[in-house]
């Protein structure tokens, strides 16, 4: 059973207390049965609300109700505290240029959510020998993430592992550049409205020369109707006229 937080009514041990009406009016000081019964009379109850105050403070109010006020305070001011995660992201000294690339995004998406990013280079074999292979890693990382991140705690040692912890800068936006899969997505749309307006145009330049063919295709056989209606016209002349008379 959970124990009430504040003693009311006849559990207050104290024999006198300073009373705060409902209408939170000073009462005074009086004896601890007088104030109960006060408070009875108004149907409500003696709360103690401060037990380290001398005489100890206490208010008439209806319990009930005010333990729903300070349960909904609790939970209020619960919801506007932020919980800030460290999140890890681990590295190899010779990670190459696209994977670097991909864990640089997801520590910026860390650090857009609030949280604070832990870089953990993890050093193998021989690795150790070369710690600034590491932190040149480090370095690379800092750089891009430029004004969007402070530095928390500075490469450090551990073992095989260099830890360096960042947190976001206060007041930064930080903005999330889109992974390279999308960026490869929008690369392949773009490369296919391209072959789609090419397409489109060859068809255009097709019809284009059809029609010009089929123009010129005209153009002859009205020239070619011309010149065989000239031949025609010349061979009937020749026929209707009389054959020349020859010389008596």
């Amino acid at each position: 059973m959970v124990q009430d937080a504040h003693r009311v009514n006849r559990k207050i041990l104290a024999r006198e207390v300073r009373v705060i009406g409902e209408d939170a009016r000073q009462l005074g000081v009086m004896p601890t049965h007088i104030a109960c019964r006060i408070a009875e009379e108004k149907g409500l109850d003696l709360v103690e609300i401060n037990p380290k105050a001398e005489p100890p403070v206490c208010k008439i109010i209806d319990y009930g109700r005010f333990k729903y006020e300070e349960a909904k305070k609790k939970r209020e001011s619960k919801k506007k505290q932020t919980v800030v995660q460290i999140k890890e992201m681990k590295l190899r000294p010779k990670t190459d240029k696209h994977d670097l690339a991909v864990k640089i995004r997801s520590v910026l998406r860390f650090l857009a959510e609030g949280n604070k990013a832990r870089l953990v280079i993890q050093f193998r074999g021989r690795e150790i020998v070369h710690p600034e292979m590491g932190q040149l890693v480090l370095q690379k990382v800092l750089a891009a993430l430029g004004d969007c991140a402070v530095v928390e705690q500075f490469p450090l040692m551990e073992g095989r592992r260099m830890n360096m912890l960042v947190a976001p800068k206060p007041g930064a936006r930080i903005i999330v550049p889109p992974s390279a899969g999308s960026l490869e997505r929008d690369d392949r749309a773009a490369s296919s409205r391209d072959e789609t307006d090419d397409e489109t145009d060859d068809e255009t330049d097709d019809e284009t020369d059809d029609d010009e063919t089929d123009d010129d295709e005209t153009d002859d056989d009205e020239t070619s109707g011309e010149i065989d209606d000239g031949a025609s016209d010349a061979a009937d002349e020749e026929l209707a006229s009389p054959p020349d008379t020859p010389p008596a």
